[in-house]
């Protein structure tokens, strides 16, 4: 029963180094360490005890290792380390900047070349636009067709 005891210490050890590879970013080294931990294991039990002996422990990590594997991952979820909260509208989050909506429609003069990104003034205020693919000089009057989250698509004034 003796020889039992370093494979079992082993696998035990592979368990913990898998449960750190889930919650410790280390680029793979620590799964590498429980993948030898596991098959030098794995080769003491076949080579030293028996073949029966071997086959047991290979169901069993079969059998464990998608079980651990899950628990670190619920572990992981509810610890300290994971971002709580949701970045939403409803918590006051917003990848558009509320006021750009209010340049639709509106005229400005380009400020830089648009080919086709560029900066214009519209109400005053400097801002990130993009033609609808045509070339625009500096002090072309433009007007804002579209706003797409922080994306504000202009294109020139037609002259009557």
């Amino acid at each position: 029963m003796s020889s039992l005891v370093l494979p079992i210490i082993l696998q035990l050890i592979g368990v913990v180094v898998l449960i750190a590879e889930i919650i410790i970013p280390s680029g793979g080294i620590l799964a590498i360490i429980t993948v030898s931990l596991i098959g030098y294991s794995l080769y003491l039990v076949f080579t030293t005890i028996s073949t029966f002996a071997g086959m047991v422990f290979v169901i069993a990590d079969i059998i464990m290792f998608p079980i651990v594997l899950f628990a670190g991952i619920k572990l992981l979820a509810k610890s300290p380390a994971t971002l709580k909260t949701s970045l939403s509208k409803a918590n006051g989050f917003s990848s558009q900047s509320e006021e750009l909506i209010e340049f639709l429609g509106h005229t400005g003069m380009a400020v830089t070349d648009l080919r086709p990104a560029g900066t214009a003034v519209i109400n005053n205020r400097r801002v990130n636009v993009v033609s609808r693919g045509e070339y625009l000089d500096k002090g072309t009057e433009i007007v804002v067709l579209e706003v797409e989250g922080n994306r504000v698509v202009v294109k020139q004034v037609e002259k009557e």
